[in-house]
């Protein structure tokens, strides 16, 4: 990675050296698992239980509330499915939104293939649910509401506090899936009325394989996974012993440093936005302009490619992601750019840039140098651009 400037924190991050180390022990001489009752072995029970307490006490929950699972992915497939399952006697209805991340969507899908009635609520121009028509969406058999916390494309925040509070109106559980935003805004699950809660290790500079469900005292969700009495008799399979103490300590790090690194990122973040709108025509800032997660920026470029766009800066040593779907073998541009109404053509040209405590005014010169020249590159081969003399910058 030397001289590559990493823009693609949303994708994944660097696992802290502090994290790294306090992970090796338990691949070698703490190895014992933690379900044995022999001493060597309640030491890593001991050590389970202290990042549970971490994580618990960064949320404002109880300890007994926490449960590690493999990821992300995993935690939102647990809330819906065992949702469903659990509450079946009452009802059939899950309310979420139509930009919520694919391990939400199609495990909706999913659902529906088994009697489940999904609604997916709009969002507006810059990715906000529409509460109004969450509201109206609410039916009888409404078992689940599941939004979340903030966008992992365009990082727009959503109104938790809101959607908790109109959830427990109405007697409706409430997930989120927070993976982008934990770590990175503070999160209290009882003052913002929240019942489940993802998370994962990997984007908060812990390692890869380890997240956990946060599941509120009295909501009866049933296991995912079955085959062992671990974590309370609730997610079965020995426990991620390194995982779970890198999460741990990861958090620990994410919690001390979360003002000053909100701080840095946001004045990098709007340093980014703010020259890229006025250095380069025929671009858009995708997502609320100030209600967005600290390290995220998406533009649109009108007129380009955004795998091109992709490849030219990977060329150049920087690391993006972009809202196209075009390098996983689809046509579709992103379905979030779709959902806040951008047509296809300029979905296509999606950019997003995401930030780490890392990055530097230097990095940010650096990009803000070479992104005017492969945008003007790329259009230069376009057709389209080359119609279009005279046009207005749009924003």
């Amino acid at each position: 990675m030397e001289n590559k400037i990493y823009l693609d924190n949303a994708a994944t991050t660097k696992t802290r050296p502090e994290v790294v180390e306090a992970m090796l022990p338990y691949f070698t001489e703490k190895f014992g698992n933690p379900s044995s009752i022999y001493e060597f072995a309640s030491q890593n029970r001991k050590a389970v239980d202290e990042a549970r307490e971490i994580i618990a006490k960064s949320l404002g929950a109880d300890i007994s509330e926490i449960y590690f699972t493999a990821g992300g992915t995993e935690s939102d497939n647990w809330a819906l499915k065992e949702t469903f399952d659990a509450y079946a006697s009452k009802g059939n209805h899950i309310i979420t939104s139509k930009i919520e991340h694919h391990a939400i969507l199609h495990t909706c899908e999913y659902l529906e293939k088994h009697g489940c009635e999904v609604t997916y609520v709009d969002v507006d121009e810059n990715g906000v649910i529409k509460l109004d028509q969450l509201k109206k969406a609410i039916r009888p058999t409404t078992i689940l509401i599941s939004v979340m916390f903030a966008n992992n494309e365009i990082g727009t925040i959503q109104p938790i506090k809101e959607i908790g509070e109109i959830a427990k109106q109405h007697n409706i559980l409430f997930h989120t899936d927070a993976v982008q935003a934990y770590g990175q805004l503070p999160i209290d699950v009882n003052e913002l009325g929240i019942d489940m809660l993802s998370a994962s290790a990997h984007k908060l500079h812990g390692p890869k394989g380890i997240g956990f469900l946060y599941i509120r005292k009295g909501a009866k969700l049933h296991s995912l996974i079955h085959g062992g009495a671990q974590e309370r008799q609730r997610r079965a399979g020995t426990e991620n012993v390194p995982g779970i103490v890198g999460f741990g300590k990861a958090v620990e790090i994410a919690m001390a440093t979360m003002e000053d690194r909100k701080k840095k990122e946001i004045y990098l973040r709007d340093k980014l936005m703010k020259r890229v709108l006025a250095e380069i025509p025929y671009v858009r800032v995708n997502g609320d302009r100030s209600r967005r997660l600290p390290n995220n920026v998406n533009f649109s470029f009108q007129f380009i490619e955004g795998e091109s766009l992709l490849i030219m800066l990977d060329m150049n040593n920087i690391c993006a992601s972009s809202g196209s779907a075009c390098t996983s073998g689809s046509l579709d541009p992103s379905h979030v750019l779709l959902a806040i109404g951008l047509p296809h053509e300029i979905a296509h040209g999606s950019l997003r840039l995401t930030l780490g405590d890392e990055k530097t005014d230097a990095d940010i010169d650096t990009v803000l140098e070479v992104l005017p020249q492969i945008v003007q590159r790329l259009r230069e081969m376009s057709p389209l651009f080359n119609q279009e003399k005279g046009g207005q910058k749009y924003v």
